[in-house]
């Protein structure tokens, strides 16, 4: 009788977990990948939700009311939809670094010659350069590997401390939030790629002087070819310390974040 009593207060319990836990994984670099079919993602979310719940009934915040039962629906869609914000808020700013590496990528493709051949993206439904895919999902793999995935379910735990189950974040705190994390990927990102903006600055410069030395050489038909070899050469010795630079960029957000 008490377990049947408990019941639809636990059920409830459990989808405000579910809420915050869902929408973070949903939106995470890996995890919301549109590759993954939405079933698998919603029993994922649904199998860490179920793992986490130990630990988070340990947790000072994450405890909902006494009388979460006997809540009107208006305020318990107020305490999902704050739950719902919060997950998408922890998801959304990891994915910001995947996006913007992706980015640069792009411009990256687009200084060796490589953007016009677009092909299959590693997330999303855009198509993209065959060089964006190969790095980013490379930089996804490694997110994995290196266990930072891991990091993020230890980040949303402690985020029930700072702000607890039901209680709607601030926008300007989390709009500030947002600008200053798009600001520390643009510059993680901006370093990852830097040698190929060299490069690029390098190879236009002395294209355009032997343009203006031989003008009847069609200079820039002809180096298109030297151009692609040239990035591909520079993108087999820096291609570890782009994926490094990434790493330690989102590493140190999530971890120090």
């Amino acid at each position: 009788m008490l377990l049947q009593a408990f019941a639809p207060e636990l059920l409830l319990w459990i989808f405000l977990y579910f809420c915050r836990i869902g929408a973070m994984l949903m939106t995470f670099p890996g995890f919301g990948s549109a590759r993954i079919p939405v079933q698998v993602r919603l029993f994922l979310a649904v199998a860490v939700t179920f793992a986490l719940m130990p630990l988070l009934l340990n947790v000072p915040g994450a405890a909902p009311p006494a009388n979460l039962g006997e809540m009107a629906p208006a305020q318990l869609l107020h305490f999902a939809l704050a739950e719902v914000l919060k997950g998408l808020a922890i998801g959304l700013m990891a994915r910001i670094y995947l996006l913007m590496f992706e980015f640069m990528l792009s411009a990256v493709a687009m200084y060796i010659g490589m953007g016009n051949f677009p092909g299959a993206p590693a997330e999303g439904t855009e198509p993209v350069p065959a060089l964006v895919t190969f790095v980013a999902l490379a930089a996804t793999a490694l997110i994995f590997i290196t266990g930072l995935h891991v990091q993020v379910l230890v980040a949303i735990i402690e985020s029930y401390g700072v702000s607890p189950v039901g209680r709607l974040p601030a926008l300007d705190m989390q709009l500030s939030e947002f600008v200053g994390q798009l600001s520390r990927a643009t510059w993680v990102t901006f370093q990852a790629t830097a040698p190929f903006l060299l490069y690029a600055v390098i190879v236009n410069l002395a294209i355009g002087l032997i343009n203006r030395l031989t003008p009847q050489i069609p200079a820039y038909f002809i180096s298109l070819p030297m151009v692609l070899l040239g990035g591909l050469l520079l993108l087999l010795f820096v291609i570890g310390g782009m994926l490094e630079v990434f790493l330690s960029g989102f590493a140190e957000w999530l971890l120090g974040g």
